[in-house]
């Protein structure tokens, strides 16, 4: 059964000015919706326009084109039930914590009794019972913040809209209240059905989203919009956590193109593994430049001192990245010893270094050698591989994944292919031919 969106912006635009010149566009033409069970993020640069489409999500900004629902119906002023914590603490000095909790329900007409009933319990649950007397001049910028969350979640809203709540605490402080969200809404103590968090922070966004939007900037668009499979709580070391970050990362400094985001998920079924399709030499080119830029660059500096598009360049990059050769984090290639040996080393000594990686971190071509090697004739048919690669892959990926291992297999003398039976096989070491004489053999 299909989901239907707590809140939908439609085709929703918002631009100052009139036609022509004088004309700003802040937001291009989006679409988003927010679904209930989710934790979703938005993320982008700065002057992308992250705060203003929260503020159309709730109904304190109009969209200039396009419309917003909330349960399927037009909203109309701002948004019901719907609560947003802000960056800065935005409580009233001369108010108590509790009278600052319990704000929203008295301006709601709700009687003494039950709004301090509810801003009690809205206390508990963020942690800060016994502190209900207490003035902000006399709370820390932790417990300030906290204040702001228990008064959001006073009024039970159906979507928490939160605008980079945790920049303005320091980062144990930050990292602390991030991890009792994560818990909170983990345990289901918030009544909430959704929570929009707007960030700049991208492990922020990993770390606490089930979904993640990135916005790119002049006017501000939709670049990327997709699901976090990762169990929590979240490892910042966990592999596809780092591959997530990186992802994002490139989205946000690649203004003029798309990077793609693939990953093995860290739980269910397992997936096959996409090969880039990168040739050897250019990855042994592409190592060879690194090594010379002292073994440390920014990719998109390097591509760009090597006059490659962006586009062209990553597949090397991630090719390089899956065998070992490097490791990137926030845009920034490492070569790893093996790179180094590879791009040190002579040409029978790269074929070594390149067979020994791809037998380990590519599942496909140790499996294929080592049916080779099993077989007496060292010859096996390639329709066993194509079957597992096309449960994955359209027929053209499959092809191409096919090449891509051949010319792996081939540089490293791994195996060869004959394109007329279909086969993957070994060449066989040629025997030492026999010296005959008049006398007959030699022995």
């Amino acid at each position: 059964m299909e989901r239907q969106p707590l809140i939908e912006a439609q085709h929703v635009e918002k631009f100052y000015g009139q036609d022509g010149d004088a004309r700003i566009q802040v937001i291009a033409p989006t679409d988003l919706a927010v679904f209930p069970d989710e934790i979703l993020a938005l993320l982008g640069p700065s002057g992308s326009g992250k705060s203003t489409l929260m503020r159309i999500l709730t109904g304190l900004t109009r969209p200039s084109v396009g419309q917003v629902l909330r349960n399927g119906r037009p909203m109309e002023g701002i948004c019901e039930n719907a609560s947003i914590v802000f960056q800065s603490f935005a409580l009233f000095p001369w108010l108590t914590v509790i009278e600052n909790v319990t704000a929203p329900l008295k301006a709601a007409g709700m009687e003494l009794e039950e709004r301090t009933r509810r801003g009690m319990k809205a206390l508990d649950t963020v942690g800060l019972d016994g502190f209900e007397n207490a003035y902000p001049k006399e709370l820390s910028g932790g417990m300030k913040q906290r204040v702001g969350f228990a008064r959001a979640l006073v009024v039970e809203p159906e979507v928490l809209f939160m605008d980079e709540p945790f920049s303005a605490l320091d980062v144990l402080t930050a990292e602390n209240l991030r991890s009792e969200v994560v818990d909170l809404w983990q345990d289901h103590k918030m009544s909430t059905s959704a929570v929009f968090i707007v960030t700049h922070n991208i492990d922020e966004a990993v770390t606490l989203a089930d979904r993640i939007i990135v916005l790119g900037k002049n006017p501000g668009r939709l670049r990327t919009d997709f699901r976090v499979e990762l169990p929590r709580p979240r490892d910042r070391r966990h592999p596809t956590f780092r591959r997530i970050a990186d992802y994002i990362y490139r989205v946000l400094t690649q203004p003029d193109s798309m990077p793609s985001l693939e990953l093995q998920p860290a739980a269910g079924p397992k997936h096959q593994q996409m090969l880039p399709h990168a040739r050897p030499g250019g990855i042994a080119g592409f190592l060879e430049m690194l090594q010379a830029f002292g073994g440390r660059e920014d990719i998109y500096r390097l591509a760009d001192e090597l006059g490659f598009d962006v586009d062209d360049f990553l597949p090397i990059v991630e090719a390089a990245t899956l065998l070992g050769f490097i490791k990137v984090e926030e845009g920034h290639a490492d070569i790893t010893p093996t790179g180094t040996k590879l791009a040190e080393g002579d040409i029978d000594e790269g074929k070594r270094v390149f067979r020994e990686a791809v037998l380990e971190h590519v599942p496909l071509m140790s499996q294929i050698s080592r049916a080779l090697a099993a077989k007496p004739d060292h010859t096996v048919s390639d329709e066993l591989f194509r079957d597992i690669l096309d449960e994955h892959f359209s027929e053209e990926e499959v092809n191409r994944q096919i090449d891509t291992v051949l010319n792996w297999a081939r540089y490293s003398e791994l195996f060869d292919y004959d394109a007329k039976t279909h086969r993957f096989y070994i060449e066989e070491e040629p025997k030492p031919e026999t010296v005959e004489t008049e006398a007959g053999p030699a022995s």
